[in-house]
């Protein structure tokens, strides 16, 4: 009795396929669909934006302005329902043979991360390789104070992320836990201080998206980058509100080491854009 009992309380909270998504989908979902919808809007709002500051009629910055936060809006509920049906719904299901589907798919993921930000590197190599500065644009300092410290506190971010892990795979629950918390509330004071730089660059540089070549391509790679900052900070929220209630062990931790590879990646491509943007572009000749 109780034993169908737990079979079906089990099927009942993970509903079949073709109760959550279309008849003949299986386990596929339409939530990376919708994201990838949404982002598609991000890409033609920005778009229509630069277009509207360039003496075209037919765009008006407020157009630009509802695509870009339409797209938000259609990207981040695409986002949630995703994340929830891969990453909460399905959480004891992706264990042993699925945790390890679910880690190369996550390899799988950032291989299309690296073309993605590649594109942008091989847009700003390509301005960086002609005439510097840019022809009639000024390039405002770049390396200060602020970057270093940001640098700093990203890079401490995946190193408490890490011993969080390790913390969880030797039982030290309460450390596993603090140590989350901490990488949350670090990822939190990066992205505020990339917001502050930004502030700084518009308001007192008048540097923005629309100053010559060099500006689309320091926008785009670092505002590209802080979206991938944003959605690790997602990621890392939800992975700390499960463990304070004590999901995670040393053989269920699926999550955490998939979310950890992401966090590392972010890492790394910050790196490379400190020392490529921020620092290359200062150099001269």
């Amino acid at each position: 009795m109780s034993g169908g009992n737990v079979g079906e309380e089990h099927e009942h909270h993970h509903h079949p396929a073709p109760e959550d998504w279309p008849r003949g989908f299986g386990e596929a979902s339409w939530w990376p669909f919708v994201s990838a919808f949404g982002v598609a809007g991000l890409y033609v709002g920005a778009g229509l934006y630069v277009l509207s500051h360039g003496g075209n009629d037919y765009v008006s910055p407020l157009s630009s302005a509802a695509v870009f936060v339409a797209g938000t809006v259609v990207f981040l509920v695409g986002l949630y329902g995703w994340l929830y049906h891969g990453f909460v719904d399905r959480y004891w299901s992706y264990e042993g043979a699925g945790g390890t589907k679910l880690r190369w798919a996550m390899v799988l993921f950032l291989i299309t991360e690296v073309a993605t930000f590649g594109a942008g590197f091989v847009y700003y190599f390509f301005i960086r390789t002609g005439t510097w500065p840019p022809t009639g644009q000024t390039i405002p300092p770049l390396i200060n104070s602020l970057v270093l410290i940001n640098t700093l506190i990203l890079v401490t971010s995946s190193v408490t992320l890490h011993f969080s892990h390790v913390a969880l795979h030797r039982g030290k629950r309460r450390q596993f836990v603090g140590l989350l918390a901490l990488t949350v509330v670090l990822s939190f004071v990066f992205i505020g201080g990339q917001v502050y730089e930004y502030y700084e660059f518009i308001t007192h540089e008048g540097f923005t998206l629309t100053s010559g070549v060099f500006g689309s391509a320091f926008f785009g790679l670092t505002g590209l980058h802080g979206l991938h900052v944003s959605l690790g900070i997602v990621l890392m929220t939800i992975l700390l509100g499960r463990a304070l209630i004590g999901q995670y062990n040393a053989e269920r931790d699926t999550s955490i080491s998939t979310v950890s590879m992401y966090w590392h990646f972010v890492d790394a491509v910050w790196i490379f854009l400190v020392v490529s943007i921020y620092a290359g572009a200062s150099l001269t000749g």
